[in-house]
């Protein structure tokens, strides 16, 4: 039956005498993968119409920001999208360095650039496998938490916590790395590859697999951009655009990785994509290993800005009255006044925040551009005209994250 774009009037149907259903899915569907509600009209089994509703959660990070001091707002990054924290945090830090016209050091880069990469192999474990056991694959879910296991097992050596990391601060991160954090990744280098061998032989030419994924939720190339969307999302849809790639940060100009892109942006093209996207992860933190870690201090010289060393607080006045103001109540360090778009690629797609400074210690405006908010507006498009069935493979394969929905 042809695809309608309009609702079908009650009682007016004199060829299928039929009449439209509206169904409830979600907020407390376990395929939501959070509080996504999506009111569906059907059609006997097929979507004619669909209209997402967000905002159960009302964390307010938006405004919260204009009422905390930068460093204080970092760890309620971490609320967004709770599969990569680290993400969320080092672009956030990016946006606030880019209105100071600060330069962090070559070895914050660094141990960014490494953080980033294992957030993003990370969150895609969990997409992959979460849409493995949407359509019924189990096994490749299992396979991959392993190995996201000893992702956090790494982001807790040098965080001290395993999913809300809140590790950045402007000018630099939190701490140093420790000395065993190098080994522990190379040790996750070494077995990843077996484990994605394992999930990649379970699932890239299984036939139930393909017949569930090839051909459905397919998005063009246009409709894609027309939606906004970005990441992998995006270049499953044949878009090859990666901010890492055309607009770098934190030194990604220095590596070299390919970018994954679909030919068809159906469910099977947008799990492909974010497949070969863990490989290029591990190329990137490979690249940085093999090079060392650049010597020198984690954090930028700006006293009036970046916190102190410890170790100077009991020997110099001048950093324990640094130390005093930057974290003391109602204090923090004063923005230049001005505005700035800053976007990272997160795992999702483009992450954006937008900053507006009077001068003050705090965001006049703060707003954030979530990819999740983004493509779950594309979200309709793609799932008129197919069987109730496939709204699980659609909704899963675009990864969307309800604490990112929040406004």
């Amino acid at each position: 039956m042809a695809k309608a774009t309009q609702p079908l009037p009650v009682h007016q149907e004199p060829d299928l005498h039929t009449e439209t259903m509206i169904l409830n899915y979600g907020p407390s569907h376990p395929s939501t993968h959070g509080t996504i509600h999506l009111e569906l009209e059907l059609d006997g089994e097929t979507v004619i119409r669909c209209r997402p509703h967000i905002g159960y959660l009302h964390s307010g990070f938006e405004k919260l920001g204009e009422h905390l001091t930068y460093n204080q707002w970092i760890p309620l990054s971490d609320r967004m999208n709770y599969l990569s924290p680290l993400a969320n945090n080092i672009g956030f830090a990016v946006a606030v360095e880019k209105l100071l016209d600060i330069e962090i050091t070559p070895r914050a880069q660094a141990v960014r650039v490494i953080l980033a990469e294992l957030s993003r192999i990370a969150d895609h474990l969990v997409c992959t496998g979460m849409q493995a056991v949407d359509i019924g694959a189990f096994t490749a879910f299992l396979y991959g938490f392993g190995d996201r296991e000893k992702i956090y097992n790494i982001f807790e050596l040098v965080t001290g916590t395993r999913l809300t990391t809140g590790f950045t601060r402007v000018g630099g991160m939190m701490r140093d790395v420790p000395d065993d954090f190098i080994p522990a990744v190379k040790d996750f280098l070494e077995t990843f590859p077996e484990t994605w061998k394992q999930i990649d032989g379970l699932l890239t030419r299984n036939k139930i697999w393909v017949e569930r994924t090839q051909g459905i939720g397919v998005l063009s190339a246009e409709d894609a951009l027309d939606a906004g969307f970005t990441g992998p999302n995006l270049r499953a849809s044949g878009v090859p655009y990666d901010i890492r790639a055309d607009e770098p940060y934190c030194g990604y100009e220095n590596y070299d990785f390919e970018i994954p892109i679909g030919e068809y942006g159906d469910v099977y093209d947008r799990w492909r994509v974010r497949m070969e996207e863990m490989v290029q992860s591990c190329h990137i933190i490979r690249q940085i290993i093999d090079k060392g870690l650049p010597a020198g201090p984690i954090n930028a010289d700006v006293p009036k800005v970046v916190l102190p060393d410890k170790s100077e607080l009991f020997s110099k006045m001048e950093s324990l009255i640094h130390q005093f103001k930057l974290i003391m109540p109602g204090h923090g360090f004063e923005m230049p006044k001005g505005e700035v778009y800053s976007a990272t690629e997160s795992p999702n797609g483009e992450l954006g925040f937008y900053l507006v400074s009077d001068g003050s210690n705090m965001a006049y405006r703060l707003r954030v551009r979530p990819p999740s908010f983004v493509h779950l507006s594309g979200l309709p498009r793609m799932l008129e005209g197919h069987m109730i069935s496939d709204i699980v493979a659609i909704l899963g394969s675009i990864n969307i994250i309800a604490g990112e929905l929040d406004r």
